[in-house]
């Protein structure tokens, strides 16, 4: 009976990874994360205050990818102030908090405008901190944030008690050119399959890949999220 169980989960598993790959070659994946993404984006009115919810290191993908955008809101309102929210020692000046401030000074933004929140380890802890740093829930502000964690990051502040909440999602874009090759002209062993017109091949598999990794990452936390009411 046991071992039934396991061969029809093992199953259920494979088939579901099958399904996963094949929606790869689709724009599926992509539409999903990006529904995700501009579910609750937008910037309706100037804010009062920018948050820039810290990703990964620096520099990193996601820690780069969201001051460029915080720093580009920034220097649009110039009378916002920006909050950067990320664990760290704000002191130490190899720390990531302290580098995503200097990032921000870096591209035009003053010193004097720039506040840190370094002691919140997840989304919920960061809308309680600087929420007890604003203290005004009427104030309008706005996050800056990676496209799939912005809904999250939205609701939590919104269930925290602010009011007026925008949110810019930190998108990369992709090259313009024309990346197609012909394999004859580059040499190389001949009885492999010419690959340089394939783009699905080369790349746009890994990318609808990667949208599924984080969809899937990101659903289980808003279920999380949800399950603790804390959205």
């Amino acid at each position: 009976m046991i071992i039934r169980i396991i061969k029809y989960v093992l199953i259920s598993f494979g088939c579901f990874y099958l399904i996963l790959l094949s929606l790869c070659f689709t724009p599926l994946p992509f539409r999903a994360w990006y529904g995700l993404s501009s579910k609750k984006a937008g910037i309706h009115r100037p804010p009062d205050c920018i948050i820039v919810l810290g990703g990964g290191g620096m520099p990193s993908e996601t820690g780069l990818m969201r001051i460029w955008y915080a720093a580009k809101l920034a220097n649009h309102f110039q009378f916002a102030k920006v909050i950067i929210a990320l664990p760290g020692n704000a002191r130490d000046s190899f720390s990531s908090v302290y580098l995503m401030k200097k990032e921000l000074i870096h591209r035009g933004i003053s010193s004097d405008r720039i506040l840190i929140e370094d002691s919140g380890t997840n989304t919920r802890s960061q809308a309680l901190l600087i929420f007890q740093m604003i203290k005004k829930i009427n104030q309008p502000i706005a996050i800056v944030t990676s496209p799939e964690h912005l809904y999250r990051a939205i609701l939590s502040f919104q269930k925290i008690g602010f009011l007026s909440v925008d949110g810019l999602p930190a998108f990369d874009n992709t090259i313009e050119s024309d990346i197609t090759f012909v394999d004859s002209r580059l040499g190389g062993r001949k009885w492999l399959p010419d690959l340089g017109k394939n783009i699905t091949a080369r790349y746009q598999f890994w990318t609808q890949l990667r949208y599924e990794e984080l969809i899937m990452r990101e659903f289980f936390a808003i279920a999380y999220y949800w399950a603790k009411g804390w959205i």
